[in-house]
């Protein structure tokens, strides 16, 4: 996730090179050489040396005992961080964990992060498949999933459609959307029905429910819930899952949005 396609006019190269360098390697999860890293980076063997070495140091990067580089566990410290950081305030999660526990699917706060649609927080339920891309920080998929769909809903038309020429309409699945046109239709039907929903759209035989939790304001500040269920389920019970993502809705936004006197 970039800010910008278009790089600073005071971009410190080196740094970009050694983040480069860290994109490589997590790409290659059997570990890559230095030689390899450093024709993968354009970058002279020396130069790649020298950054693994420091990189190593730092604990973002490990040395395996065949001299192939791999992801360090500084690297999962970061993402906790993230993770924390993204979704808001300790009662954030405990609202989520809650909801997936009564009811046994996996929940997911979302909002725009950067100007891209992206999941902020996740609590996994036992009645719902494991879908490994639907965690913290996930970002692409927005006009596949019910969560994307509420969030791309709060844009005007042009805005969306920018949006959409941007990310593109990536093919998930044969049921995956992949015009804006459609996508309009698409969302205006659950905005009749007060929920966005898809179902096989993003995993074949895995269904996605959304509803708002606020849209005012900034992007940064608008929020969506979702829970990820078999399509079955959702078929069979959307009016029940409807009235459960509301619940959870405005105990997200009162999580969210503390009263003065208990956030100070």
């Amino acid at each position: 996730m970039r800010d910008s396609t278009v790089p600073p006019s005071d971009m410190v190269s080196s740094v970009a090179r050694a983040l480069r360098v860290l994109e490589v390697v997590g790409e290659s999860p059997a570990g890559l050489s230095p030689k390899q890293i450093a024709r993968r980076c354009d970058i002279t063997p020396a130069a790649a040396y020298r950054m693994l070495r420091t990189l190593a140091h730092q604990g973002y990067v490990m040395r395996r005992a065949d001299g192939g580089y791999t992801l360090g566990l500084a690297v999962a410290d970061r993402f906790r961080e993230l993770v924390v950081a993204m979704r808001g305030p300790a009662e954030v999660g405990t609202v989520l964990r809650r909801a997936s526990a009564e009811i046994g699917y996996s929940h997911y706060l979302g909002s725009f992060v950067d100007g891209n649609v992206a999941i902020t927080a996740v609590a996994e339920g036992i009645r719902s498949p494991h879908v490994e891309d639907l965690v913290p920080g996930f970002d692409d998929g927005a006009h596949a999933t019910a969560l994307g769909k509420t969030l791309l809903a709060t844009l005007d038309p042009a805005a969306r459609e920018r949006y959409l020429k941007e990310h593109g309409m990536r093919a998930f699945t044969q049921a995956t959307i992949r015009s804006s046109s459609a996508l309009d239709a698409d969302i205006a039907a659950g905005m009749r029905r007060g929920m966005q929903v898809e179902i096989g759209q993003f995993r074949s035989g895995v269904a996605c429910a959304a509803v708002a939790v606020q849209t005012a304001g900034d992007l940064s500040q608008r929020y969506v819930v979702a829970c990820a269920l078999p399509a079955v389920d959702l078929v069979a019970q959307a009016p029940v899952i409807r009235e459960r993502l509301y619940g959870t809705a405005r105990a997200l936004a009162s999580a969210l949005n503390p009263p003065l006197s208990a956030a100070a």
